[in-house]
């Protein structure tokens, strides 16, 4: 008897979720930080999966992004703010700038709004190295304290592991609800035919805008958990490496499926980690398999297990339109 694909999601959900809350009493220190860094890498990914998997919009700032939430909670909570003033103001200012930056950036489309977002990232990367005054530029900002959660201390990794999933948790469920509104489906039709959904009455500017700006603000989030993770923080990580591994996530997981960023992330962050045993090679082998992934699955992991499991009668059909006022997106679920 063929079992459903919702049967398989919910079976593999479930896995995951024991094995998450699991695996801290598994690993040694440096490996609950991995798992720590895999829960904020797949945050920023979160974000960026909703201006280009399901608003259709190719952006090369998202490491911008959390560099600059990153480094408002570092520099903030050194000076004796509270860390949940600063990880609000991080979101919220993101939020903010991701707008701002998306009315000149969205009169261009798909490689030429890539090569706007680019300069703004090399734009932000350069002013944390080169502005001492405010970054300290190369030296960095250390000493980054971490939250305390109704007077439980977070500082040990272990909760604050578990810290980091809740977050996870919630942002992940709040994304969900945001696809499934009337949002949501409107962010799928901008991104499959936006002349269409424009003749049908739908504010293609503003819901872009508003795709752009809400990635731009969970990337603060992230970053704003990404410093009190590592509790130092420097330029080096938000250059346009970051944004690109950020990007192999969304498109390697699957771009537009809900689960995408969560499956990219396992390749993009604990993958390289696992491939440590081959020593210096370890780089070459995961080059080479990322590679391979994009040759047999170009519509990302999750992409090539729907096809699998998709009837063919179904996926000879085509694709079926969407429009603001539809059914939920068919690849949410993922």
């Amino acid at each position: 008897m063929m079992v459903s694909k919702k049967t398989l999601a919910v079976a593999a959900m479930a896995l995951s979720v024991v094995f998450l809350l699991v695996a801290p009493f598994l690993f040694k220190p440096y490996g609950v930080f991995i798992l720590s860094t895999w829960v904020v890498m797949t945050i920023a990914a979160i974000g960026l999966n909703l201006t280009l998997g399901y608003a259709g919009q190719v952006s090369l700032a998202q490491a911008a992004f959390v560099g600059i939430g990153s480094y408002i909670t570092a520099y903030l909570t050194t000076r004796g703010w509270p860390f949940w003033s600063t990880y609000m103001l991080a979101g919220t200012s993101c939020f903010i700038v991701g707008w701002l930056l998306g009315y000149p950036a969205l009169r261009v489309q798909h490689h030429y709004l890539a090569f706007v977002t680019l300069a703004f990232n090399t734009l932000v990367y350069l002013i944390f190295r080169n502005e001492e005054w405010l970054t300290r530029g190369i030296y960095g900002i250390m000493n980054i304290p971490r939250p305390e959660v109704l007077g439980w201390s977070m500082a040990k990794p272990i909760p604050f592991y578990y810290f980091l999933l809740a977050h996870l948790a919630l942002i992940s469920a709040a994304t969900w609800a945001l696809i499934q509104s009337p949002w949501g489906r409107a962010f799928i039709a901008v991104r499959e035919n936006p002349i269409r959904a424009l003749s049908l009455g739908v504010d293609t500017r503003r819901y872009t805008l508003m795709a752009f700006a809400l990635g731009a603000g969970l990337g603060g989030i992230s970053g704003s958990l990404y410093a009190a993770l590592v509790q130092f923080i420097d330029p080096t990580p938000f250059a346009l490496g970051l944004s690109l591994n950020l990007l192999l996530m969304v498109i390697v997981g699957g771009s537009g499926y809900f689960f995408g960023p969560f499956l990219g992330a396992v390749v993009a962050v604990l993958l390289p980690e696992w491939l440590r045993f081959a020593q210096g090679y370890y780089l070459m082998g995961y080059a080479a398999l990322v590679m391979l992934l994009m040759i047999f699955c170009p519509t990302g992991l999750l992409g090539f297990a729907d096809r699998l499991l998709t009837p063919k009668a179904k996926s000879d059909s085509g694709p079926n339109p969407v429009l603001p006022d539809s059914a939920a997106p068919q690849k949410a679920a993922g």
